[in-house]
């Protein structure tokens, strides 16, 4: 339950101001007074306006020369000013009051805080700060803060507030001094420092945060963010778990029908899961491996040994796709065993539904495959052991956490109050590589086993860069290929054609490709075709019935078809790099020489640029994540992980790595010797957000 706010009344904080406090997650005296400001503005200085570069802030001093009200369109200012040099800006309101009329009338001594930009009449600023001073009217001596906010809480209404907090708000030490670097402020030091810099501050040093000050409060979020992933590992490590001891020979029989062997990375990856099955503890493994490193075979070890133990386990996958191709090779595999698999998705038929239902609660099903549809309340398990969840982080922390309460609520429907305190063991996949720094921090609550090398029998994939203009080539490549019985993905952007974006649609895309090769049998799946037509066109493709798939990125993940040979991607710079990597990978899966051709239009934007180099440079799924943690930022990476785990709002992981490492392993000392001073440094930093943790 999400605390209500509560303020003393030495802040002065009105119940309308409570409201929009709280929706920025402060709660009490201490949080506003947390609150840090986002960046600084320089008011220290004048900038001459021949100084001035576009899209940076700066504060300039300028005389009013005219002002003019205009009707274009909509009514507006137009404003013309001048330096001391002579130098023209012209400010522009798009909405205005008397009063801003008055401040701006001819010969007026201004001065103005704002970003500039190129306007129709040269270099100008639009809807600026503003005040009307004289020649007399000091600067102000420190950087000007700027608070992240909410509709109706001016930058204003933050200083007059911080001002008070910082009257009447202590933040006494609580963490001891072993832990901390003795160059460091003390934390109230650094906050106030931080609400008001003085002037003898470096600017840069505020606005780079590599001062002190900085230092100190970017060690406090981490530490936060590490006792918290290391209570929610320590909460989990004291609840129940079946120990899935196999009882039946079903695991060796399962190992002997395999038509290959396992590689070292992949025995030793098992090894680490079958570990964690056999303890009476749950569970909570991510299985990382870069695409086409055979997590789905480690799954269905982990399936096999739950069923031998006597133990239902659930397959849990994003996309019916991806979830229909899991239960086609897991039936493949158990079906001969004895082992009954079932299949659930939204596309099912009720009378189909049903009978699954009935063969779950009855326990005839062993292993139970499906998308979300596992999660609904209908679906009642005799006994859930295992959980096993692929592409974890496109699952939010509530999809994943049902999986874990279906255990609890069915042994409680059915009565079995000997399990009513147990969870499963969970294992989540993904094939997006978690970089170091991510696995220090976000991750750290995770057992993580890792696939580091690919089967025996994958080929490299070649990544060739290609411009538009030269489809044509590209076509003809796809010809040649067809011609010596390979396959071909060709994936696009877009369903439906955009004038906004003028992307190339798979629509159009299979009608002109079906236009220059009349030969070859095309065939067409997206994300509008129901759950059967898709199925249909999937099966043809894996049956080479099909020689060409144009696709959207419904084929991203999943599906393995080791003839094709050919991954053609239509404007690759739209697609970030997890899409990019993710797509590669669906080619190179047999022994034919492989090749990944990214169609890009110019002309690229910087980001673009980097997302193609990278690709083009490695095939090394760590180093593309890496690549593409740095582009996006983690809040973006993450995903749907971060549904609910709080975001770090002032350390850089991969800036603050240092800091990291030393945050991970004051937590763990805390933990040890003061877990007091552990728990109210949590409840300082995270008390309104512990309900996230339990993911």
């Amino acid at each position: 339950m999400i605390p209500l706010p509560c303020f003393s009344k030495d802040l002065k904080i009105t119940p309308a101001l409570g409201e929009k406090l709280a929706k920025l997650g402060l709660m009490s005296d201490q949080d506003v007074l947390l609150h840090i400001p986002l960046r600084y503005e320089d008011e220290t200085r004048i900038t001459p306006v021949a100084d001035l570069r576009l899209g940076v802030f700066a504060q300039v001093q300028v005389t009013v020369v005219e002002q003019s009200v205009q009707y274009r369109g909509r009514r507006s200012l137009l404003v013309t000013t001048q330096d001391v040099a002579g130098d023209v800006l012209v400010v522009r309101f798009l909405s205005f009051y008397p009063n801003t009329l008055a401040a701006f009338r001819e010969g007026a001594l201004v001065r103005i805080q704002g970003e500039p930009r190129m306007g129709h009449y040269g270099v100008e600023m639009v809807h600026p700060r503003f005040q009307k001073v004289s020649d007399a009217t000091p600067l102000s001596e420190h950087l000007t803060p700027v608070y992240p906010t909410t509709e109706g809480l001016t930058q204003a209404a933050w200083r007059k507030l911080m001002a008070r907090a910082m009257d009447v708000v202590d933040l006494p030490e609580i963490l001891p001094t072993q832990i901390l670097d003795e160059t460091w402020p003390t934390l109230n030091q650094a906050v106030r420092l931080l609400h008001a810099p003085p002037p003898d501050v470096n600017p840069s040093a505020l606005t780079e945060r590599d001062h002190p000050a900085w230092a100190r409060i970017k060690f406090e979020e981490l530490l936060a963010q590490q006792i918290s992933l290391t209570q929610a590992k320590l909460k989990r490590a004291s609840e129940h778990a079946p120990s899935l001891q196999a009882k039946s020979d079903v695991l060796n029989r399962f190992v002997a029908q395999l038509p290959f062997a396992l590689t070292g990375a992949q025995q030793r990856a098992w090894a680490l899961i079958a570990d964690d099955m056999h303890r009476s503890q749950p569970m909570h493994r991510l299985l990382q491996g870069d695409v086409g490193s055979g997590k789905t075979v480690l799954a269905a070890l982990a399936c096999a040994q739950c069923v031998a133990a006597g133990w239902q386990a659930a397959v849990m996958a994003p996309t019916e796709i991806l979830a229909e191709q899991l239960f086609e090779k897991l039936r493949g595999w158990f079906e001969p065993l004895g082992v009954r698999v079932v299949w659930l998705a939204s596309s099912v038929k009720k009378k189909d539904k049903t009978q699954a239902y009935a063969e779950i609660t009855a326990h005839e099903a062993h292993i139970v495959v499906g998308t979300h549809a596992l999660i609904q309340e209908a679906v009642q398990f005799h006994q859930l052991g295992l959980a096993v969840i692929d592409e974890q982080h496109r699952f939010g922390v509530a999809q994943r956490l049902a999986l874990r309460h279906k255990m609890q609520s069915s042994v409680l429907m059915a009565g079995r109050t000997d399990l009513a305190d147990y969870a499963p063991h969970q294992l989540m996949m993904s094939a997006t590589p978690i970089p170091r720094t991510l696995a220090l921090s976000y991750f750290a609550d995770l057992d993580v086993a890792i696939i580091d090398e690919l089967p025996p029998n994958r080929t490299p994939v070649v990544t060739k860069l290609i411009d538009q203009q030269r489809r044509g080539d590209v076509v003809e490549k796809v010809a040649r290929d067809v011609a010596a019985g390979r396959q071909v993905y060709w994936v696009c952007p877009l369903i439906e054609e955009s004038e906004a974006l003028e992307l190339q649609t798979a629509i159009d895309t299979h009608a002109t490709l079906s236009e220059a090769l009349p030969e070859l049998r095309i065939g067409l799946v997206h994300g509008r075709l129901n759950a059967a037509d898709k199925r249909a066109v999937m099966q043809a493709f894996v049956a080479h019935e099909l020689d060409v798939l144009v696709a959207t990125t419904v084929i991203e993940v999943g599906v393995d078809v080791a003839n094709a040979s050919v991954m053609v991607i239509e404007h690759a710079e739209r697609f970030g790099l997890a899409q990019l990597h993710q797509l590669r990978g669906r080619v190179g899966r047999g022994a034919a020489h492989s090749t990944c051709i990214l169609l890009y239009d110019k002309p690229l934007s910087a980001i673009a640029k980097q997302r193609l180099k990278t690709m083009y440079e490695t095939t090394d799924g760590f180093e593309v994540a890496r690549q593409d943690l740095l582009l996006r930022g983690a809040g973006e990476f993450l995903g749907t992980r971060q549904s609910g785990l709080p975001l770090l709002r002032f350390a850089d992981i991969e800036m603050d790595v240092e800091l990291l490492e030393r945050a991970r392993d004051a937590a763990a000392w805390l933990w040890q010797h003061n877990p007091q001073a552990a728990t109210a440094h949590l409840k300082r930093w995270l008390a309104q957000r512990e309900h996230y943790l339990a993911g």
